[in-house]
């Protein structure tokens, strides 16, 4: 059961910051977003990695999606590129997951021409930040298929640690964040 704690994280969640990094703004996506969110989202290499998009993503799906995660437990962000090097616009999106009181999960998916430029492991720096600061009790976790190598390796970059357990997701394992390099689950 939540405490009367959750209440307040969930209005943080509810309420992110704008995040600034060096190429990268992030925000709350919000219906006006819908569109680009589905234009981004619609592509079968990122329906297959995220289990809860469906394979056709329509802009039905994409509405839909941002209305759950801004109910209080979940968020979903909007990466944004702000950089000469970078797609103007909607270029990915990070979600923000209250498990319990104890932990939060993200997540996150990336436009396939901004592959391999570091835009991925950018907007999660800049959200682990914004976690680490609001909310420094909390373990962060992730979820990653081993065979999405991509992903996996940038979240060991980040500092993210396998634990062994089995995700909530099929086929997932889950990770834990861990900056100082330590293993085990909490």
């Amino acid at each position: 059961m939540d405490s009367p704690s959750s209440d307040r994280v969930s209005h943080k969640i509810l309420s992110p910051p704008a995040i600034e990094t060096a190429r990268l703004r992030l925000a709350a996506l919000t219906a006006e977003d819908a569109p680009a969110l589905q234009r981004l989202t619609d592509d079968p290499a990122i329906t297959a990695m995220v289990h809860f998009l469906a394979s056709r993503f329509t802009l039905a799906d994409a509405l839909a999606l941002i209305g759950r995660f801004s109910t209080g437990r979940d968020r979903l962000m909007g990466v944004f590129g702000r950089a000469a090097d970078l797609e103007d616009g909607l270029i990915g999106a990070v979600g923000v997951h209250l498990h319990g009181d104890e932990a939060i999960e993200i997540g996150y998916w990336i436009a396939r021409a901004m592959h391999g430029r570091g835009v991925a492991a950018e907007a999660a720096r800049g959200v682990l930040g914004w976690l680490a600061a609001d909310w420094p009790e909390r373990q962060v976790i992730a979820e990653c298929r081993r065979e999405n190598i991509a992903s996996w390796r940038l979240l060991e970059k980040l500092g993210f640690r396998p634990t062994g357990a089995a995700g909530a997701r099929p086929g997932r394992q889950l990770l834990v964040y861990r900056p100082d390099g330590s293993v085990g689950t909490r």
